[in-house]
């Protein structure tokens, strides 16, 4: 079986980033050195998960601060007050997630909101009737090819257009359905420009979907999708959710051109009594979320195998993946050096989990 991790913590082995950061914040390094701690830790954990046989390894889940400001920025919505402050790109980014008090002006932050059901706070993107929703970053890109030049094919994360439009926060007049072409044809530049660099899988994050859903949702879900998969070209899509199951919209789902479909088995209550009662077609490989992203606890071999077994019995095509983004547990047990060995021996942080992803996956194979 093919073995996959939706995404992996960015603080650094020994909270590197952290440091970094705080470090730019006082002036006391450059911009570019901060990139390249950036850089070093990427480069690090692709290797790691290289090394344990993982096939799809992530890229652009790695973030200065927060994913969902990441897109803010790749799509331009930056509110004008910001702009307007004249800083560099990096330290537009930091106003929009910290505020700026200085000769440039004074702004307070965006507001911060809990991410699902996780510990985790992400910046709330701020779109107003005169945002325009368009392609102008370029950070997934230069994540891919930073993964590239160092032999490593990558499937570039980033969260989903629907989940974006939902989560935001509308300033005007204008709402989520209003910016349904915008985000579409961003999208679909985005795939465009992923396929002349020979991308072989993007993971578009759709959180989103395993909440309480309208008709209207579903509809918005929809009219994006099935604009944006019209333009996939020779990249494959995975559809990803996390942090429940998708019973309001698994039909709608299942019926639209994605390559993959992600589902949680380990929140969803539903997700296999879903497979169970309606296959996912042949056509389509299934990312079964079996391996916990949010406890730090040993995963139940025996436990896990049986779940796989009976997903495989509805599905031929299935790849092992984790339930949600590893950000939510600790790097590694290797620095926990105050812990006894009667009680480290049971944890497993993000590094760790990649051994069981590739142990799982092994006596399976076997």
């Amino acid at each position: 079986m093919k073995k996959s991790v939706i995404g992996f913590p960015r603080i650094g082995q020994l909270r590197e980033l952290k440091f970094a950061t705080e470090k730019y914040f006082r002036k006391e390094i450059s911009k570019n050195e901060l990139i390249n701690i950036g850089g070093s830790i990427k480069e690090e954990q692709w290797l790691w998960q290289k090394e344990k046989g993982i096939n799809f390894i992530p890229s652009n889940d790695f973030s200065y601060y927060d994913g969902l400001l990441d897109l803010s920025v790749l799509l331009n919505v930056v509110p004008g007050k910001y702009r307007n402050l004249g800083l560099n790109e990096l330290d537009t980014y930091f106003a929009m997630a910290r505020g700026y008090q200085g000769e440039k002006g004074d702004v307070k932050a965006l507001p911060m909101k809990k991410w699902f059901n996780t510990n985790y706070h992400y910046i709330v993107p701020e779109i107003d009737d005169e945002t325009e929703i368009k392609l102008s970053g370029t950070k997934p890109f230069e994540e891919y090819i930073q993964a590239k030049n160092i032999n490593i094919e990558t499937k570039s994360v980033i969260i989903g257009g629907f989940t974006f439009l939902k989560l935001a926060e509308y300033k005007g007049e204008k709402k989520a359905k209003d910016f349904i072409h915008d985000i579409s044809k961003a999208y679909i530049e985005i795939l465009n420009k992923f396929n002349k660099l020979n991308l072989e899988w993007i993971q578009f994050d759709e959180p989103i979907l395993v909440t309480d859903l309208s008709k209207e949702d579903i509809i918005i879900f929809e009219e994006i999708y099935k604009e944006v998969l019209k333009h996939k070209g020779n990249v494959k899509v995975l559809l990803q959710t996390y942090f429940g199951d998708i019973r309001d919209c698994y039909d709608n789902v299942i019926e639209l051109d994605f390559d993959g479909i992600g589902l949680d088995f380990i929140e969803g209550k539903k997700s296999l009594d879903l497979l169970e009662n309606k296959r996912i077609p042949e056509n389509k490989i299934l990312f079964a979320g079996v391996i916990n992203g949010k406890n730090i606890w040993k995963c139940n071999y025996e436990k896990t195998i049986e779940l796989i077994k009976k997903i495989k019995k509805n599905t031929s095509n299935v790849v092992i993946n984790t339930s949600c983004s590893l950000l939510h547990v600790p790097y590694t047990i290797e620095n926990e050096n105050n812990i006894s060995e009667d009680i480290i021996k049971h944890f497993s942080f993000a590094k760790e989990k990649l051994t069981e992803i590739n142990e799982i996956a092994s006596l399976i194979n076997n």
